[in-house]
């Protein structure tokens, strides 16, 4: 007798909207960030400047929009692939709304300068906990399906939600460990070059099964549903599957050549991503192939238009990373807006594009009714796409002029643009390129909200009525249909091997979920023990130095003020091998310098000069006026102002617990050196006040947060003995009139 299944799909309307709502917020404050990076006046510190609204933006995009679209359609697409209902609506509530509290609560804490300043992963611990909580709630939701399902044969789209999930947990949990000091406040427990490989194994995979597994997963089902045709190859999907599960976990430290980084580490990295390039065209090729037989209606149906791009960027975004893996090509862009270009392009080529179609495809489906505009949907497809294109060419093309313009050489070997300002204001307007670029995307989305609007609006009363099917029951063994059991002999098990295997033994294994998620386990812990191990093992690979000592009181304040503005953002601490940054920075960064980094601050592009050598550059007033007034020491500058530096008072009390907690994870801090650390920060803040006001600068800044991060600035670069360049700017400031 077969059972009647009804389907929730009151769960995944509710991550569609979400996932809608989440998209014009995220793509709102990325359009004011492209503004806030060039027009520095409309900057308002303390809360609504560039470095507090980035990751406000990566976040939003990323885990608000792309991963309501991820758990909308995942239950919504297993629920049929399974042929059952979600294992518990309770799960599902508690998913849904516990996830849109999340991102409020990291997105207000972002505003108020809560962050780690770690690429993607940048909430605070708390939160860092209840997104582990909210991942389990899903993962248990997700797996209590499979254990229910009416379907025994898992398709080729569970299978990238199962790698999805369980790397997704693995990466979050061995990044996020960090021992905290306050109730929001923490520092990981790693240090400089190992927390770089740390995060940016967390970094680039965070792209591979946030951002591509559980898109292919989405792709898979929603591209063949709207093409009307099934997937062009079963045995491509496999082998596009597993090689990219098992590859994709090697390719992070690709991200940090001719860096401190042991080069065997990069170079691994790099050859990794280079095999990458292989199966993610695979993937692509499988889904291009797909619309055989379907290529007449891309004219008329702007449904398989965006699936199209979405696949096409898919390839060219697969091709252009590995490309710019490679140590040569990597010299170029990195620290450069190319790189900005390059993510961008998966995240609204890939990513975004992909999203609109499936919403295009889903909506109407799920309120039971037609998309209100096909040609309003066709609108949105080319604006949204020369958007794109706009956006793409321009930070190519800034990235390959600042990059050439950082290296070039007077014939005397003087370096030609000395100023680094120089490159930041000739590439001002392919800024104005790029806003003009978001704004005809952020257009489109607007073209998608009002269709979708509409297209509800027009649902019948009864479009919440559950989807009914009916299913027979599971049986599962294959060798006796429609038997429930089987006689437990060594002749029958040996008989329903043989029948299995028939199939094939991928076949067989798609039928055992258990199987099939630990053998996803294996796959993605090769490359992150292999990788992890021998750095934290082996001492060689960071060598200490003897002139590096921890970070006095004050200037672990000055550094956590820092990281709270978002510094990072604009600035790396990181001068690579290369003459020209030598010229200009002073001698390159070893890797035993960055012992009592937590957390490390190499960067991942210069908006402004790198800092790891700017200790005694400039004279303390130089930072004092630099922060209240960047155009007062650097003409044209297009950092933001922070006032507020000079009038905030250092937060002097919380000092101790954060020696204690560096202390708990190798900082070498004596019991002494904490319970006097307020005498030893008023005694190193005074001395920079009274040097600041013998400069004829403003005085009373011995309590303020201006003196903390001053110190912080002073300090970096002078462990060791170097011999600076001759510098780029004068030494000489002036008092500037505000």
């Amino acid at each position: 007798m077969n059972d009647v299944v009804r389907f929730d799909d009151h769960t995944p309307r509710l991550f569609f909207l979400a996932a809608v709502f989440w998209a014009v917020v995220g793509m709102l404050v990325g359009l004011l960030i492209a503004a806030l990076l060039f027009l520095p006046g409309l900057n308002m510190a303390p809360w609504f400047t560039f470095g507090r609204l980035r990751p406000l933006h990566t976040n939003a995009v990323i885990f608000a929009f792309v991963g309501n679209m991820i758990f909308a359609g995942s239950y919504h697409s297993m629920q049929r692939l399974l042929k059952t209902r979600l294992y518990s609506d309770t799960l599902s509530r508690i998913h849904f709304w516990g996830w849109q509290a999340l991102i409020a609560a990291g997105g207000i804490g972002y505003l108020f300068g809560f962050t780690q300043s770690r690429e993607y992963a940048e909430l605070p611990w708390p939160l860092d906990v209840a997104l582990a909580v909210l991942w389990i709630v899903y993962a248990v939701n997700f797996f209590g399906t499979i254990a229910i399902r009416r379907e025994k044969h898992l398709y080729v789209a569970i299978w990238f939600y199962i790698a999805s999930i369980v790397t997704v947990a693995v990466l979050h949990i061995g990044n996020n460990l960090a021992i905290p000091y306050s109730w929001i406040g923490s520092y990981p427990i790693y240090a400089g070059v190992k927390d770089a490989l740390m995060q940016w194994w967390y970094g680039h995979n965070a792209v591979a099964f946030f951002l591509t597994t559980p898109y292919l997963g989405l792709m898979y089902y929603y591209l063949p549903k709207a093409a009307e045709r099934p997937v062009f190859s079963y045995r491509l999907s496999i082998m596009h599957f597993w090689s990219l599960v098992f590859v994709y976990i090697w390719a992070g430290p690709h991200h940090l050549h001719y860096s401190a980084l042991p080069e065997w580490a990069s170079t691994l990295g790099m050859l990794f991503s280079l095999i990458l390039w292989m199966p993610s065209w695979g993937g692509m090729m499988n889904g291009l192939l797909t619309l055989r037989g379907a290529w007449h209606r891309l004219r008329e149906d702007p449904i398989l238009k965006f699936f199209v791009v979405a696949v096409t960027y898919y390839g060219m975004v697969t091709f252009e990373g590995p490309m710019l893996s490679i140590k040569s090509v990597n010299a170029v862009s990195h620290f450069t807006d190319w790189t900005i270009g390059h993510v961008h392009a998966g995240a609204l080529g890939w990513n975004a594009f992909l999203s609109f179609g499936i919403l295009y495809w889903a909506i109407p489906r799920l309120w039971k009714t037609e998309l209100y505009s096909v040609r309003l949907a066709s609108v949105h497809f080319w604006i949204s796409t020369i958007g794109l294109i706009l956006y793409q060419v321009s930070m190519w093309v800034a990235g390959i002029t600042q990059w050439a313009m950082w290296r070039a050489f007077e014939p005397d070997g003087r370096l030609l643009y000395p100023d680094f300002i120089e490159t930041v204001i000739r590439i001002v307007p392919l800024y104005w390129v790029r806003l003009v670029a978001a704004i005809l995307f952020f257009g489109g989305l607007f073209l998608l909200l009002w269709n979708l609007y509409k297209t509800i609006r027009s649902a019948p009363a009864d479009y919440a009525k559950e989807t009914e099917i009916r299913v027979p029951p599971l049986v599962r063994d294959l060798s006796a249909p429609g038997a429930v059991t089987a006689p437990n002999t060594w002749d029958h098990a040996l008989y329903r091997l043989q029948h299995q295997l028939r199939h094939g033994v991928h076949r067989m294994l798609e039928g055992r979920a258990g199987t099939f998620t630990v053998l996803v386990v294996i796959a993605i812990s090769v490359g992150s023990l292999v990788e992890a191990v021998p750095l934290f093992v082996d001492k060689s690979n960071v060598k200490e130095i003897a002139s590096v000592t921890p970070y006095t009181p004050l200037e672990v304040a000055g550094r956590d003020i820092y990281v709270r503005e978002g510094c990072y953002l604009c600035h790396s601490q990181q001068v690579r091998p290369f003459r020209y940054e030598t010229e200009r920075y002073g001698e390159y960064s070893k890797a035993g310098e960055y012992i009592y980094d937590r957390p490390f601050q190499w960067g991942s592009k210069r908006t402004g000069p790198d800092l790891h050598r700017v200790g005694g550059k400039y004279p303390s007033l130089w930072h004092v006026r630099h922060m209240e007034r960047p155009d007062s020491t650097t003409p044209r500058s297009v950092m933001p102002r922070f006032p507020h530096l000079l009038t905030d008072p250092i937060d002097v009390a919380g000092v101790p617990a954060k020696l204690r907690a560096l202390r708990a994870i190798g900082t070498p801090y004596t019991e002494g050196e904490i319970e006097t650390a307020a005498t030893a920060i008023a005694t190193q803040a005074a001395a920079i006040a009274a040097e600041v006001e013998s400069q004829q600068g403003p005085a009373g800044l011995a309590d303020k947060e201006i003196v903390a991060l001053t110190a912080y600035l002073q300090r970096l670069g002078t462990d060791i003995r170097w011999q600076r360049p001759e510098p780029a700017l004068p030494l000489a400031v002036t008092s500037v009139e505000p």
